[in-house]
């Protein structure tokens, strides 16, 4: 059963939406503000997201990104009153797949969901796994290891591993991490990302000689076999 999260703070459309959803033989989450959304995300692999623009605490448009930024493949439909061009390409620029004025007909909706849903089965992932030197991260069974020696790693520790090998070996600030990998409207100390990387490099570098992950003082980490 294919897993939808609704992002939407009208509590009578998202109801409407959800019923004609389940409806169709869809599970579906309903999160009533952005940052809420984001949390369901990183702890759901949902197979589709509908969102909102104008979202309590985490905008729509913000949320896009950070999804794109986290899945190249996940389908995203916005749903808003904004019906001005300006407000549609800004959709689109930060990764959204489709845009849909409010009001609109659930049957559009249901449609557009069936056909973004067909596409995503259909593409192969532009990636299953990532690698540097003997390290191997399987993002679909989100495993990691090294020298074929198995790494556990906490939710939050796999996805800074996955966010450094993602950008290597470009350096990524303290702040890009807060924003991505964190709940950015609460921040983050730059003590608890130090801590993290701590705990990180603890277990991916610790036991070999050969160090992946190096930090550049002053700007922030980056992974690279150097």
């Amino acid at each position: 059963m294919k897993h939808i999260l609704l992002a939407e703070d009208d509590a009578e459309l998202a109801e409407s939406i959800m019923k004609r959803l389940r409806q169709e033989g869809f599970l579906c989450t309903r999160v009533y503000d952005g940052e809420l959304a984001w949390r369901a995300a990183e702890q759901e692999a949902f197979d589709l997201v509908l969102l909102d623009v104008n979202l309590p605490r985490l905008s729509g448009f913000d949320l896009c990104q950070r999804l794109r930024l986290r899945s190249a493949q996940l389908p995203i439909i916005m749903i808003t009153a904004l019906g001005d061009i300006e407000s549609k390409m800004d959709a689109f620029r930060l990764g959204a797949d489709d845009y849909l004025v409010k009001p609109f007909h659930h049957a559009e909706l249901v449609a557009k969901v069936k056909v973004f849903l067909k596409r995503a089965e259909s593409l192969t992932p532009v990636e299953e796994s990532l690698a540097m030197a003997d390290l191997r991260v399987n993002l679909h069974h989100k495993t990691v290891s090294r020298a074929q020696q198995p790494i556990e790693l906490t939710p939050k520790e796999f996805n800074l591993l996955v966010y450094l090998l993602r950008h290597s070996p470009r350096v990524v600030s303290k702040d890009e991490l807060a924003s991505n990998l964190w709940d950015g409207s609460y921040g983050v100390s730059n003590n608890a990302i130090e801590v993290y990387i701590s705990f990180l490099r603890n277990k991916v570098d610790k036991n070999f000689s050969a160090k992946l992950i190096h930090t550049k003082p002053g700007f922030g980490y980056y992974m690279d076999r150097l």
